[in-house]
């Protein structure tokens, strides 16, 4: 069936996005939650990949072994920062407890106009990032978004947000497309938003130690950050529990040097810090953690998936 994480089906497909989206607009985001459960189960029963990946990353991080009530709040977590996508990209921001914290580390950057490059992560919910509009409303986010890989996501983005869906860049273009995009943005100021934690399939990846164990990062971000020539800042959007989200900004680097004869001694370098702040707040808030594959050997995340292909079809139409 699958092999690579990418070709999982998408969490929150286009039934789902279009179901929590219809309930949560009409109702408000009391009512939709409430479908929250159902859809935790149905998560729970019918995800067997995701559902084994959560009870192994849990346990990694608890240092226990993870029971079914561990991964249904963890599959419960997830669910609830899909339906908050709505509300967040509705721009819905007084629905939320949002505290933001390092907001300094990007002042004196926005102060210059001059670009930043945001890396972000699959802990949590990238999405609080849009709640900087109220307090930099002359502040123009561009995120970087593999279009095809997130197609539900990115239908929702035009029916909620055509703004912000017009300044995506797409990351499934070539690769001279993308370069200029993101030189552009950069040379207008704008505050780039890309996240770092996953390589796409054939994309470079190097180990650093995270939760325990070596684990591949990507490292084309670093490679970018060094091309562009901008302060980089990394960013966690942090879900706390109810209407609560944690947005944390932290100083990464002034600028990227990356020689050539010293490439790799560098990228070590970089990925071993990126992985570090990684695994702190990861540690913080381990139920905001939605890489739900094996992160450590995606080799047996292929595996697995193919096992399940074999047993029970392909699943490509759940949600």
């Amino acid at each position: 069936m699958s092999t690579h994480w990418t070709e999982r089906p998408e969490g929150g497909g286009r039934f789902a996005l279009w179901l929590i989206r219809s309930i949560g607009l009409r109702f408000g985001r009391p009512a939709a939650r409430l479908i929250l459960y159902p859809i935790t189960l149905y998560f729970f029963f019918r995800r067997g990949p995701e559902r084994r990946a959560s009870r192994a990353f849990l346990s990694r991080v608890y240092g226990r072994p993870a029971g079914a009530s561990d991964v249904l709040r963890h599959i419960h977590h997830f669910a609830a920062t899909v339906l908050d996508r709505v509300f967040l990209l509705a721009e819905s921001f007084q629905r939320f407890d949002v505290r933001v914290s390092g907001l300094d580390a990007l002042d004196r950057h926005l102060a210059g106009r001059q670009g930043v490059l945001l890396l972000g992560s699959h802990l949590g919910s990238f999405e609080a990032l849009r709640v900087l509009g109220l307090q930099r409303p002359e502040l123009n986010v561009r995120v970087v978004l593999d279009r095809r890989q997130t197609p539900a996501m990115t239908d929702l983005l035009h029916a909620l947000n055509p703004c912000i869906a017009r300044g995506v860049i797409d990351a499934s273009g070539g690769g001279t497309e993308i370069v200029l995009a993101l030189k552009d943005a950069a040379q207008q100021g704008d505050l780039i938003a890309l996240l770092a934690d996953r390589a796409r399939p054939h994309e470079p990846t190097r180990p650093a130690a995270f939760l325990g164990a070596p684990a591949p990062f990507p490292v084309a971000p670093f490679l970018i950050a060094a091309a562009l020539e901008v302060p980089v800042v990394l960013c966690f959007g942090l879900y706390r529990g109810g209407n609560r989200y944690d947005l944390i900004f932290e100083a990464f680097a002034e600028r990227l040097v990356i020689p050539r004869r010293e490439r790799e001694a560098r990228l070590a370098e970089c990925l071993a810090r990126y992985a570090a702040r990684l695994e702190h707040h990861t540690r913080s808030a381990p139920l905001n953690w939605f890489n739900f594959y094996d992160f450590w050997n995606p080799a047996a995340s292929r595996r697995i998936a193919d096992a399940d292909g074999a047993r029970f079809g392909d699943r490509r139409d759940l949600a």
